[in-house]
């Protein structure tokens, strides 16, 4: 008989100052009374994309398989992750009326790091009082304030100019 995965609970958010914009997420991961916090941005980027990385950078921060409840503010990234993820892979990641699935590189790395896990998606509503949902959306902002102080607005302009060129999936996690 094999030992039952290690329990952890997650909250996450993501959030971006315009959309696209400065981008930061955020996630809470709690197990066996110990707790962990985790942010990072990107100086160009959008609301979805930084939910989905605060996602996936949650669960990939899990060192070995976990039993996992995730609660998330974002119904794109639960209905995505339970109800259209698999459509898409079936369809080439192509959406049911033909169109490329957008943010289909983060989708991606989302699949994989949920393999590795029994992950129970929760949706939550945010900015309704939830501790932790509060304490990402401040860890969020946090990483947003700090990429805007150390980018200068010439250097975000860019950054957004190639956001927009490649399409909204070459901005990498810079924080």
């Amino acid at each position: 008989m094999s030992e039952p995965l290690p329990k952890v609970t997650v909250h996450t958010d993501g959030g971006c100052q315009g959309n696209p914009g400065v981008g930061g997420w955020a996630a809470v991961l709690e197990s066996k009374g110990r707790r962990k916090e985790i942010s990072g941005g990107e100086p160009a980027t959008t609301n979805n994309r930084m939910e989905l990385r605060a996602a996936i950078e949650a669960l990939n921060a899990l060192n070995k398989p976990c039993d996992v409840i995730l609660h998330t503010d974002s119904e794109y990234l639960r209905n995505g992750i339970t109800k259209w993820l698999h459509g898409w892979k079936r369809n080439g990641w192509r959406t049911s009326t033909k169109q490329p699935v957008k943010n289909a590189d983060l989708w991606s790395a989302l699949d994989d790091a949920v393999r590795r896990h029994k992950v129970h998606w929760q949706w939550v509503k945010g900015h309704a009082g939830i501790d932790d949902n509060e304490r990402c959306d401040q860890l969020a902002g946090a990483a947003m304030k700090k990429i805007r102080e150390t980018f200068t607005h010439r250097q975000l302009d860019e950054a957004m100019r190639r956001f927009k060129d490649g399409d909204g999936e070459a901005s990498g996690s810079l924080l």
